[in-house]
């Protein structure tokens, strides 16, 4: 629900300095208590102002000349009329003089107090949206999704039924442009849903459907100077549920890249679903004892290196060797000493298995 409009200081200063920018008399503008809140005369503010008690009463213009005033206790001539905003009395403004001189004026000034009020509450209405739709998003994606937040995120017009694809953009540390970057991504393609949880991460549920040149936009962000690290991209997915698992994944890809493949800047799930799977657990117990013949490697980076080059190149010893700068034969002795030393076959299917799952549970 809307934050209810409330007429405020500020904005009750600043249409009077406006219009006694052009007018040659005092200006007051009173809140829904006939409080004197906005005036050209600093003395009177936050007093009582007797002739908008009379328009609050009776919501209706009241006008008093001098000799009504005289019978009144600290009443001056002037035009009192009440500010109205969506048909409702929100305050009184008051134009000090003889109704006749100032008549004219104040209806002039009524009218431009009522569109600068227009213009406060869509603006706050606006910033509200745009922070309850964040909040919302926030818990939608990495918190619950209970039915009552899909409900508000419908009403938001947020359209949470869409396909949409996660993607997740790492920033530096200390960059402090997410959420100009956020805004861009929203403001270019529609029915886009930017969250900036962390000051470094700013996950984008872009709509599903339509091929985009990722390599391409992250020229545009160096270009717009925000520098990305990386980004990670998942598959579309079809409902909330998973796209909440589709962030979920994307974070663990950005985490497996971090430390393993912290050179690459485009990462694409489809591309690191295995080696993302075995990351995510590489603390369980079973899996370390996969990892267990890799760990026997480490601190020697010649059968490291060898070994994913006999990945990279599925296994093809030409082109491995090629790679690698060395023989054939000196390939076959480099991966015979991977045996020895890790205790596992990279000729033999099972054991291969297991040294290319170990070197995706492995930090470099």
């Amino acid at each position: 629900m809307c934050p209810v409009f409330a007429l405020d200081h500020a904005l009750a200063q600043d249409i009077v300095d406006r219009a006694m920018a052009i007018l040659p008399c005092n200006v007051n503008v009173m809140d829904y208590l006939g409080i004197i809140i906005g005036s050209g005369e600093a003395e009177r503010l936050y007093t009582r102002h007797e002739g908008a008690q009379l328009v609050l009463a009776n919501s209706r213009v009241v006008e008093i000349d001098s000799h009504t005033a005289k019978q009144l206790n600290g009443v001056r001539p002037g035009v009192n009329l009440p500010l109205m905003l969506d048909q409702q009395l929100v305050g009184v403004l008051g134009i000090t003089g003889e109704p006749d001189q100032v008549r004219v004026y104040a209806e002039l000034v009524k009218m431009t107090a009522e569109m600068l009020m227009e213009h406060r509450r869509q603006q706050a209405d606006q910033q509200w949206r745009h922070q309850r739709s964040e909040d919302l998003l926030s818990r939608l994606l990495l918190g619950d999704s209970a039915l009552h937040l899909i409900d508000e995120a419908e009403q938001l017009g947020l359209q949470p039924q869409l396909p949409r694809q996660a993607v997740l953009i790492e920033l530096p540390a200390d960059a402090a442009y997410a959420g100009q970057l956020a805004a861009w991504l929203n403001g270019r393609y529609a029915n886009s849903w930017c969250v900036s949880c962390e000051p470094s991460l700013v996950y984008w549920c872009r709509a599903a459907g339509k091929d985009r040149d990722d390599a391409l936009l992250l020229e545009q962000f160096d270009e717009q100077g925000w520098p990305v690290l990386r980004m990670a991209t998942v598959e579309p997915s079809s409902d909330l549920q998973s796209l909440r698992n589709a962030c979920a994944a994307a974070r663990d890809l950005l985490d497996y890249a971090r430390h393993v493949q912290p050179q690459q800047k485009l990462l694409r799930l489809a591309t690191h679903r295995l080696s993302v799977l075995f990351w995510r657990n590489r603390h369980d117990w079973l899996a370390e004892g996969v990892a267990e013949p890799v760990m026997k490697l480490q601190g020697n980076g010649q059968l490291l290196d060898t070994l994913r080059a006999w990945f990279d190149y599925s296994g093809e010893s030409q082109a491995c060797a090629d790679a690698l700068g060395i023989h054939r034969n000196s390939l076959r002795y480099r991966l015979e000493k991977v045996a020895e030393v890790s205790g596992c076959d990279p000729y033999r299917t099972d054991d291969l298995l297991r040294l290319y799952l170990g070197m995706q549970m492995v930090a470099r």
